[in-house]
């Protein structure tokens, strides 16, 4: 991994960075509309289709029965459901402390307030492939039943009708049995314009590879989406007390995603820097990964050293990672300092891997930067809110002229006269029809 000890092989490093977030080509994004205008017109037909191409299925049908779902399931490892169920408790218990509640409140003769409301009908990208994600599952649908989301649809690809048990153990202990084995752009276009099969989403969640994450951008505002997810990412901020082996094997853990992952130590303990990179290279061997991880680490892996620890945390405020560890001697000390990250794992007990399964907070993170402005995965994301009003006569006099005066401002006479013929009436000036029948 390369090691930045100046500030000119700095700033190029976070060049490299930009330009990974960036995402895909204009290729990729012509590919794409092909894809997703063929689905709007064609349906199922369209989708059928692409799933033979891409995921060498020739299936009769989109949906995988809940027959089918349960039979799969029971070939889960016992273990691993219990894990599984272990996890989903505690993001269940996690997520109903955000749950949110309509609220009104008076003012004499007004009546303002929010309805909080659950989102009709969502659909759940299950990334498929080179690996199968039932925590995925978990992160992405508990949320959006403590919102109390009613309809919830899921795709997951089954490539070569490969069917992974584990997935549909997480998939049968929510109760979900709306599914289909469809993968990629043609998968984010039946949720979002729906086809024959398939009923049109409200909003659409879940990570994918480059094509759906694309989809995803080009049908949001036809459907609502909860981000554009790019590749891992994960930064340590270290001190001279942090364990090397530690550092390496979290670094790694997101390194082994996918080839285009960023993992990130800074620190101010030049013991530190050197030690971590002999132990990555140790660690990496050992990896079924290990490819996969070695690239990532070449390419956009990178050992910061500066000049303190304060200068660590503006660094990584800078970078917005998605994952942020601070191993320190006094990690509470820092968090004061930490402005943009999208989960926060304090100590060198808290690896970023609990988060990922078993912790309870979401997994699903911002990335490449967006953690200036975006938050976490929650139950806010499967609500709208719908503002609330009333007045009686005596409120609507208070505000009357106000309203008035701001409308004549704006030039909006249609809005002026809203008032002003409500006030005819209520002084008895004019008589409407309406009136007029009292």
């Amino acid at each position: 991994m390369r090691v930045i000890r100046n500030n000119k092989a700095m700033m190029a490093f976070l060049k490299v960075l930009k330009e990974r977030a960036a995402g895909g080509s204009q290729e990729i994004e012509l590919k794409v509309k092909a894809i997703l205008d063929d689905v709007r017109r064609n349906g199922d037909k369209a989708v059928l289709r692409y799933t033979e191409a891409f995921d060498f299925l020739k299936a009769k049908g989109l949906r995988i029965r809940p027959d089918e779902i349960s039979r799969y399931a029971e070939k889960a490892d016992a273990k691993a459901v219990k894990a599984i169920k272990l996890s989903a408790r505690r993001i269940k218990a996690f997520h109903k402390m955000q749950k949110e509640e309509s609220w009104t409140f008076s003012e004499g003769d007004t009546t303002l307030g929010q309805l909080i409301m659950p989102i009709g009908r969502i659909g759940v990208y299950i990334p498929g492939g080179k690996a199968s994600y039932p925590s995925t599952v978990l992160m992405n649908i508990i949320p959006a039943q403590v919102a109390g989301v009613k309809e919830i649809a899921l795709c997951v690809p089954t490539p070569k009708g490969e069917i992974n048990s584990y997935v549909m153990a997480a998939i049968k202990l929510l109760g979900i049995k709306e599914v289909y084995q469809i993968g990629g752009a043609q998968a984010v276009g039946a949720m979002a314009y729906g086809t024959e099969t398939i009923k049109k989403v409200d909003k659409i969640v879940g990570p994918g590879n480059i094509y759906v994450a694309t989809a995803k951008k080009m049908v949001f505002g036809i459907v609502d989406i909860d981000m554009i997810a790019g590749p891992s990412e994960i930064l340590i901020i270290a001190d001279d007390s942090a364990n090397p082996a530690f550092v390496a094997a979290d670094l790694l853990s997101q390194a082994e995603h996918d080839e285009f992952a960023s993992s990130i130590l800074i620190t101010d303990s030049r013991r530190v820097a050197d030690a971590v990179d002999k132990e990555l290279e140790r660690q990496v061997g050992r990896l079924k990964r290990k490819e996969i991880a070695k690239k990532s680490i070449d390419n956009y892996g990178a050992i910061i050293i500066t000049k303190d620890i304060k200068d660590a945390a503006e660094l990584s405020n800078h970078i917005a990672p998605e994952h942020l560890e601070v191993m320190t001697e006094e990690p509470m000390n820092v968090l004061p300092m930490i402005k943009n990250a999208g989960a926060i794992f304090l100590g060198e007990w808290t690896p970023e891997a609990l988060g990922d399964y078993s912790a309870g907070p979401n997994h699903t993170l911002p990335t490449g930067g967006t953690a200036r402005f975006s938050s976490p995965l929650g139950v806010y994301d499967f609500v709208k809110r719908s503002n609330l009003l009333s007045f009686t006569k005596d409120g609507f006099s208070k505000l009357a002229e106000t309203v008035k005066t701001i409308a004549s401002v704006e030039g909006l006479n249609a809005h002026e006269n809203t008032i002003t013929i409500r006030e005819r009436v209520r002084d008895g000036r004019i008589k409407t029809e309406h009136e007029g029948k009292k």
